[in-house]
């Protein structure tokens, strides 16, 4: 029997749709209101700008064989333990039989900052797959197979994020790949390092201008970090995982 992917393209250009149309909802509603937030800040403030993506994750778990997993998307229920840290809040977390199944992070960034946005968010990805390892490590889940962590960036398509950018290092040169890159391009990088030095299963960025509330279009920087990617070796880990349960 083959993985199920859920129709998950229909379903992207949906989220990007819904994504891009809340937060100008959002914003006009608070402009409106005469308590419009600065900047971007109106947007995000709002509320739940990527439950497009959430839902079509919570669609592929149903899809593959876990039909009576708990997935766990309120605030209050989104904790995992940490190591280096007592706790972490997740975005979603799939939990079956008391084993942590996965843990998933979904993030967006929009202009005009994208270079302190950028170093803000690579730490966080970092250090919250690094922290959520080493509690593995120790035991913090119980005794279990590997969870799948991914992570899964919506960036702004504009000639900001697309555009090199150059860097300022004194004392060391940056590694090449870094050089002369724009911010796109970066987090395609970082996406590729976060899987290939394993701290997540698998890692994802997708561009989308922000006129796509019409169409939901978006764009991919490699195949390695394609949604498709994402979404098959999640829809992978939750057939094995049902498998084992049979």
């Amino acid at each position: 029997m083959g993985i199920d992917l859920a129709d998950h393209e229909r379903k992207a250009h949906e989220a990007i749709q819904s994504f891009w149309s809340s937060r100008e909802k959002a914003r006009q509603k608070q402009s409106e209101s005469g308590k419009a937030d600065q900047g971007e800040r109106a947007g995000v403030t709002a509320g739940k700008n990527m439950d497009g993506f959430i839902s079509l994750v919570i669609d592929i778990v149903r899809a593959n064989g876990l039909t009576n997993a708990n997935i766990h998307q309120q605030r209050r229920v989104l904790t995992l333990p940490g190591y280096f840290r007592p706790t972490k809040l997740w975005d979603l977390l799939v939990i079956n039989e008391g084993h942590l199944i996965a843990a998933l992070e979904f993030k967006s960034q929009v202009g005009p900052s994208f270079g302190n946005n950028f170093n803000n968010r690579s730490e966080e990805a970092i250090g919250t797959a690094h922290d959520l390892w080493m509690a593995y490590r120790e035991g913090a889940f119980g005794e279990q197979t590997r969870p799948f962590v991914g992570w899964l960036m919506l960036l702004e398509d504009a000639p900001a994020s697309r555009s090199p950018v150059r860097d300022s290092s004194p004392h060391f040169q940056i590694l090449k790949e870094f050089q002369d890159t724009s911010y796109a391009e970066r987090y395609n990088i970082l996406c590729r390092k976060l899987i290939q030095e394993q701290l997540y299963t698998t890692a994802s960025t997708l561009v989308s201008p922000r006129s796509s509330s019409a169409d939901g279009i978006y764009s991919e920087l490699s195949q390695m970090t394609s949604l498709r990617t994402f979404v098959t070796q999640f829809a992978g880990h939750i057939a094995a995982e049902a498998a084992r349960n049979l």
